[in-house]
């Protein structure tokens, strides 16, 4: 599974009870109950993460700078509000008070300016990472008491990164569409990626992702859709110029990186379609070399170009191992539109239409 390389995190941590709305601030290492529902039953476990850059402004102050990042806090919204019962709600944050808590009290604590500012002279990527945790020593089977959002953040120099070798894992499912659990970022999600990715390293060794079929195990396998890779969304890159990007739903995450990823495509005039690809037409094309390159897209990687997609049939026996076209223009591109993304967190090139930049000063 993709790996973060060279991270260091910052000292602190915060949290932040819900209920009370109660702010502390937390050394790095600060535990959770050992008898909690969210570590024993993985209850009230929900996550974020969440890119940022980290830089000197002509006055000599710092600056922090976001990308989209009401998405992020939207759909950590949502993760805290499915964790939570009917009469629960009202303790779900707005989006506002994520922001305050998030940057006018953790990012602007003087025992984490340091760390900005070495951040700062690094030019390194950065990442938020909130999650929530329910504080109540307790193993009842019971929605939280005492549900805190906690959150620690890090600079980091590569995840996942190329070349990476993926394969299709059709017999197993990250998630199921009717529970609405797979458009969420929830711990329970990830087990199943980890799997994943190790029944992938039966096939290859040297794999690093998994591709997943649909929630439809029992349908022949080339009707399936494609949906996702174990930790990251999708785009598939054929050889007529267009991309496909697969629809949102219950069992796609809503990325936040893909969104910017398609604007930057768009403005380069690259043809983007949203519609679902089932694995059998996947594989034709592959088969025709039709497919120039299939992508792994997240926050921390950003965009990575698999340099090996292993299809399977039913039984998990290899079909084909497809390559990507590098001298294909469109493969270029999708080089180009990665740099292109971090660059707009570096204030260096223009945002495109439907992205909003946010800039803080710590």
């Amino acid at each position: 599974m993709a790996k973060f390389e060279g991270i260091h995190w910052a000292s602190k941590q915060m949290r932040y009870m819900l209920p009370e709305k109660h702010y502390e601030l937390l050394d790095i290492d600060s535990q959770v109950p050992a008898v909690s529902r969210s570590v024993h039953y993985a209850l009230f476990l929900a996550f974020e993460g969440i890119r940022f850059f980290c830089k000197k402004n002509p006055q000599g102050g710092l600056e922090v700078i976001f990308l989209n990042w009401h998405k992020n806090l939207e759909r950590f919204q949502r993760g805290i509000a499915f964790n939570l019962s009917s009469d629960q709600q009202n303790w779900v944050p707005s989006v506002e008070e994520l922001e305050q808590i998030l940057i006018h009290r953790f990012f602007k604590e003087p025992a984490l300016r340091s760390f900005f500012e070495e951040m700062a002279v690094l030019g390194a990527q950065g990442y938020l990472r909130p999650y929530t945790v329910d504080e109540e020593q307790s193993i009842g089977v019971t929605f939280p008491n005492r549900p805190a959002i906690r959150a620690a953040v890090s600079r980091y120099d590569r995840y996942l990164g190329e070349p990476f070798t993926g394969v299709v894992v059709p017999h197993m499912v990250r998630a199921v569409g009717v529970n609405k659990t797979g458009c969420l970022k929830l711990g329970v999600n990830y087990l199943m990626s980890v799997k994943a990715v190790d029944a992938a390293k039966k096939i290859r060794p040297e794999a690093a992702s998994a591709l997943f079929l649909d929630d439809n195990p029992r349908a022949k396998i080339e009707e399936r859709n494609i949906t996702e890779w174990d930790s990251s969304c999708c785009l598939f890159a054929f050889r007529d110029g267009t991309v496909i990007k697969i629809p949102e739903s219950n069992l796609i995450l809503p990325s936040v990186t893909i969104q910017g990823i398609v604007a930057i495509l768009k403005e380069m005039g690259v043809k983007v379609e949203q519609r679902h690809i089932m694995y059998g037409e996947l594989l034709e094309k592959a088969k025709r070399k039709e497919l120039v390159a299939a992508c792994s897209i997240g926050t921390a990687g950003i965009l990575n170009r698999c340099f090996e997609l292993v299809f399977v049939d039913a039984e998990s026996r290899v079909l084909l191992a497809h390559r990507p076209d590098q001298k294909h223009p469109l493969f270029q591109k999708l080089g180009e539109a990665k740099e292109y993304y971090w660059n707009i967190y570096k204030e260096k090139t223009k945002v495109p239409a439907g992205l909003k930049l946010f800039k803080y000063v710590l």
